[in-house]
């Protein structure tokens, strides 16, 4: 994808920012020096061109990548507003498990490190966004209010696996395949987004071998190749493990870094 670059002279450095484009396919392999678990190795800048450039802007000051989304995603779904292009019947979602709320503009914004690093001690997640799909929508992990998400919880899930809430429209687990023609991982090695940890997440797959990792740690991570770097970085996967019978949660493990606010 093409790259529009605008450069900000400053007196600690220099800030650049861009802003995706349909013309130019490009692969920018990143800086990926030092490939040994523990030590930054850095987010090939590449993988930011999957994400929907009418919903995030990603910026680079230094050593920190910023992301900030509208949470407006560039798929159907029966949550937008029923005048919205948009907007279709349920396909996957029970019409009586649809939850209150449609999709509307928000703010979400992470700063992470470009050299993202394992922490010591991993961080479980907590309630509310745990990072930011390609989409730019919120990634939440298995919690829905005080509980887990249940069979009658995610009967309301659309195709995307998203519905609303308090907080506004936003993903529990992965997509599922409905002739849709979405933007989102289904069974395969496609980026979902980046973790507030400041890690990438792939599908269920691996770019590297073609099949689920079977070298992933307790949380699904490891060193490998990607279509985003020819060089090994650490990143997720989501797990390959049936949730409730029926769906593969997004992420209902511990983040390996250390975690970043989603504001």
């Amino acid at each position: 994808m093409k790259k529009t670059i605008f450069y900000i002279s400053m007196m600690l450095g220099l800030t650049f920012m861009y802003a995706c484009s349909d013309d130019d396919n490009s692969n920018d392999d990143g800086d990926d020096e030092g490939n040994t678990a523990g030590e930054g190795v850095a987010t090939p800048t590449s993988a930011f061109d999957e994400f929907n450039s009418e919903a995030v802007t990603v910026s680079f000051d230094g050593s920190e990548i910023t992301i900030v989304s509208n949470a407006l995603p560039n798929h159907t779904s029966p949550y937008w507003s029923d005048d919205a292009e948009l907007y279709i019947d349920p396909i996957i979602a029970d019409a009586s498990g649809i939850s209150p709320g449609k999709i509307t503009e928000s703010s979400y914004t992470l700063t992470v490190s470009a050299n993202p690093e394992l922490a010591t001690t991993t961080t479980e997640t907590g309630l509310g966004a745990i990072g930011i799909s390609v989409t730019g929508v919120p990634i939440y992990n298995q919690s829905e209010g005080p509980t887990d998400v249940t069979e009658g919880t995610a009967s309301g899930f659309d195709w995307a696996g998203g519905h609303s809430g308090p907080t506004g429209y936003h993903y529990h687990i992965e997509a599922r395949d409905v002739q849709e023609t979405s933007p989102l991982t289904i069974d395969d090695d496609e980026l979902l987004g980046i973790m507030s940890d400041g890690f990438l997440i792939y599908g269920r797959k691996c770019e590297s071998t073609g099949d689920y990792p079977s070298d992933g740690d307790a949380s699904n991570g490891h060193f490998s190749t990607t279509q985003h770097s020819i060089e090994e970085f650490y990143h997720y996967h989501i797990v390959n493990d049936i949730y409730l019978n029926t769906y593969y949660l997004l992420f209902g493990v511990d983040l390996q870094g250390t975690p970043n606010n989603i504001m």
